[in-house]
């Protein structure tokens, strides 16, 4: 057994023990298994599949605080287009101008945090998916698993 192995290997491990089993004399549906080596694996899954959940958790937190990070800098770059336009009094025309850089900034600003944002989330999503397909898989692999353990039993 691999320590480092993955959920899919530790299942994988867990299928070619049980079809590389010696077959019940008399019954070849019911196999002979170490239930020791059964029960290792067993434990390493469940090891394993915390430890998933809690990267994904990091990975969604992580981007959390590039979303907040850009929403700072885009108050920063507010606060310093406010600043420059109330330095820019005197002159109609030239508050104007101001102004109308301040909005561009703020209007970068913001597309430039919507764009952030639906890149934290498609990552987001992306990682979700992977997760759930890997859980789908490991699911079936369980699922699979008992049915030949329980076919066995029943034969």
């Amino acid at each position: 057994m691999n320590s480092d192995a993955g959920i899919e290997e530790l299942l994988e491990e867990l299928t070619e023990i049980i079809e590389e089993s010696k077959p019940v004399l008399g019954n070849s549906q019911k196999r002979q298994v170490e239930v020791d080596t059964v029960l290792a694996i067993l434990d390493e899954i469940r090891d394993i599949f915390p430890d998933e959940i809690k990267q994904a958790r990091i990975i969604v937190r992580d981007r959390q605080g590039m979303i907040e990070a850009a929403e700072v800098e885009a108050n920063r770059i507010l606060e310093d287009a406010e600043r420059q336009a109330d330095q820019i009094a005197s002159e109609q025309e030239v508050v104007r101008i101001a102004q109308a850089k301040a909005d561009q900034i703020l209007d970068d600003a913001m597309v430039r945090e919507r764009e952030m944002r639906m890149g934290a989330e498609d990552y987001a999503d992306q990682l979700f998916a992977n997760l759930e397909t890997n859980l789908d898989s490991f699911l079936k692999n369980v699922i699979r698993c008992r049915e030949r353990l329980n076919s066995n039993l029943t034969e």
